[in-house]
C-alpha cells in the first residue's frame, strides 16, 4: 500500500515502538518531525535521511503548537508503565492527549494516530488502565480525523517484555512471579508499525479504535518458560499469590529499574487479550512470537542454527 509522502510528527519517536515506525516511514519516503527531551536518546533516528530530530518540551503548548503546525499527521506513541518524577500518569496520558488535539486543531493538522492499551478504561482496575482510558477519551472526542490502537502487549528485538524475562533467567537461580496464570496474547511490534503505516493511507480507518494481538494467548508462567529456556536458561518457576505477590510488587517498585509495581498487578486482574481477530481492514496476519523471538533471545549458536533452519524453510516453499 503507497501512501503519499507526508510531513508526520512522531511523538513518542524514540522508543521502542516509535524507532521501528519512524524507520519505516522514513523508507516509505515521509518527513518526519521526532521530538525528544534529548537528542542523545534519539541518535539512532538522527542518520535517517528523511528524520529531524528535535528537542523540545512536547508538554509545553506553545512549543507542540509550533512543533506539529501545518503536519499532514501526528502519531502519539507516548506512553508510560509507571509514574516517576514529573512523569505521572496524568501528564503523561490524559495531559498530553489533550495538548495534542488543542495543538492539531490549531495547527491544522487534520489526522492523528493515537496509541491506546488494550483494557483502557476510564473504570479500570488499574491507575495505568484508566488514565490510558481517559486519554482515549480525550482523542475520540475531538473533531479530528483520528484512529485509535489499543495493543496488547508488544514483542521484538528490543522489548522490554521478553527480553527482561530472558536477563531475569540468566541473574537469577529461581523466578518468582506473581499473576502467573494472566492471560497475555503479545503483538509482534513489526505488526503493530504497520497498521500504523497502512491507517496513514486508509480513510476508512478514521474514527475507529483496533486492538492489536497476535495469534496466540499465553499465561505469564509460559512467556517467561519460553524467554528464559529459549535464552538457554531453564529456571524454575515459583508462583507468588495474595500478599506475598503484593509485597514483591512493592519492593521492586522502590528499586531502580521499577520491574514490576503494585499498580501492575491490578493491571493483571484483567485478561489482555483481544476478543476479535486482526482488524481485516488492515490486510495483516499476525506473527507468531515462535517464529521471530528466537531470533534475538536464542544464544548465537542456536540463533545461527535457527537462521539457517529459516533459509531452508523459505527456499523450499
Amino acid at each position: 500500500m503507497t501512501v503519499a509522502p507526508r510531513r508526520i510528527v512522531v511523538l513518542g519517536g524514540s522508543g521502542f515502538v516509535g524507532r521501528a515506525l519512524c524507520a519505516r516511514l522514513a523508507a516509505a519516503g515521509h518527513d518526519l518531525v521526532v521530538p525528544t527531551r534529548s537528542r542523545e536518546r534519539a541518535r539512532h533516528l538522527i542518520l535517517l535521511p528523511t528524520v529531524d530530530v528535535v528537542e523540545t518540551d512536547i508538554h509545553d503548548p506553545a512549543r507542540l503548537g509550533a512543533l506539529v503546525r501545518g503536519a499532514d499527521a501526528v502519531v502519539n506513541l507516548v506512553g508510560i508503565l509507571n509514574p516517576s518524577g514529573r512523569d505521572s500518569f496524568e501528564r503523561a496520558h490524559q495531559g498530553l492527549a489533550r495538548g495534542v488535539v488543542a495543538a492539531c486543531r490549531a495547527g491544522g493538522v487534520p489526522r492523528l494516530l493515537h496509541m491506546s492499551a488494550l483494557n483502557a478504561d476510564p473504570a479500570g482496575p488499574s491507575a495505568y488502565l484508566k488514565s490510558k482510558g481517559e486519554a482515549e477519551a480525550i482523542v475520540a472526542a475531538s473533531p479530528l480525523a483520528w484512529t485509535v490502537f489499543r495493543p496488547s502487549v508488544i514483542f521484538g528485538e528490543h522489548d522490554h517484555f521478553l527480553n527482561l524475562f530472558a536477563r531475569l533467567a540468566h541473574a537469577l537461580p529461581v523466578l518468582a512471579l506473581p499473576a502467573v496464570d494472566a492471560k497475555f496474547q503479545p503483538v509482534w511490534v513489526g505488526d503493530v508499525v504497520t497498521a500504523f503505516e497502512r491507517a496513514l493511507g486508509l480513510p476508512d480507518t478514521a474514527g475507529e479504535r483496533y486492538e492489536l494481538c497476535g495469534p496466540t494467548v499465553y499465561t505469564l508462567r509460559e512467556l517467561v518458560r519460553f524467554a528464559a529456556e529459549t535464552s538457554g536458561a531453564v529456571r524454575p518457576i515459583v508462583p507468588l499469590g495474595g500478599a506475598l505477590a503484593t509485597l514483591q510488587a512493592f519492593v521492586l517498585e522502590h528499586l531502580p529499574g521499577r520491574l514490576m509495581s503494585r499498580d501492575d498487578l491490578k493491571s493483571m486482574t484483567l485478561d489482555n487479550v483481544c476478543g476479535c481477530p486482526f482488524p481485516a481492514i488492515l490486510g495483516i496476519a499476525p506473527s507468531s512470537l515462535e517464529a521471530l523471538a528466537p531470533a534475538w533471545l536464542a544464544p548465537e549458536s542456536k540463533r545461527d542454527r535457527y537462521d539457517a533452519m529459516r533459509v531452508r524453510a523459505s527456499v523450499s516453499r
